[in-house]
């Protein structure tokens, strides 16, 4: 279990994103790192729990060797070392699977999580293309919560750490409606906090620098389930 965070606008301050870093201080208390990129416009955060690779080169945020490309990685891909010999091209640094992620986007863009085999909280800062890459795994493992607030785009492995950067903590009455009438404590995309959402699981997103998000569905149990034998 690792903590990513992070923050896109026009105002990204370094006390928000170290504040959301130190309020999941306890999802990784192995190391803790902290960028500010694209010119003071995009921050990002990450508390590592070291499993693979405990050497320093595991560190995150981690950029691809020529500093076009951040990652913060929250999560385990079971098949990196098949994805890294097919990616054996790569100038890879690190034992760890998060680098591998870095090669897959860099071969295959937003395609590579429908290589990867495993559980996952992706956000990847593209410098090439002035947007934040971000994926969930196929049945929602591991968590990612976003928010915009105040002209800024805010994500984060949990609600607390949106809060932690100012994000109003006001309830969702439709989620706690729906919660207390039939006992639903989980709906796609929605939280118990307004204007706070989870990315649904199987997704990616894209958030441009200034603040446009694209969902796309990459992976879906019903439709697979139904070209079954």
């Amino acid at each position: 279990m690792c903590g990513i965070s992070g923050i896109i606008g026009p105002q990204v301050s370094a006390a928000e994103i170290a504040a959301m870093v130190a309020v999941q201080h306890y999802r990784g208390p192995d190391d803790r790192g902290v960028d500010i990129l694209a010119g003071g416009r995009v921050a990002l955060g990450h508390n590592r729990l070291s499993i693979l690779d405990l050497s320093k080169a595991g560190h995150q945020p981690m950029a691809s060797p020529d500093g076009s490309l951040t990652l913060v990685f929250n999560g385990e891909i079971f098949n990196y070392l098949e994805l890294k010999r097919e990616l054996a091209d790569y100038p890879f640094r690190s034992e760890t699977d998060s680098e591998v992620v870095l090669a897959a986007y860099e071969r295959w863009g937003a395609a590579c999580v429908e290589k990867f085999v495993g559980q996952f909280a992706i956000a990847l800062w593209d410098g090439r293309n002035n947007r934040l890459f971000c994926a969930r795994d196929r049945l929602g493992v591991k968590p990612f919560h976003y928010a915009r607030h105040g002209g800024r785009f805010l994500f984060a492995s949990e609600i607390k750490a949106l809060l932690a950067a100012g994000v109003p903590a006001e309830p969702d009455r439709e989620s706690w409606g729906l919660y207390l009438t039939h006992g639903v404590f989980e709906q796609q995309g929605r939280t118990f906090f307004k204007d706070i959402e989870s990315l649904a699981a199987g997704h990616v997103m894209t958030v441009s620098v200034d603040g446009e998000i694209k969902h796309r569905r990459y992976w879906d149990l019903a439709q697979n389930t139904e070209q079954l034998p």
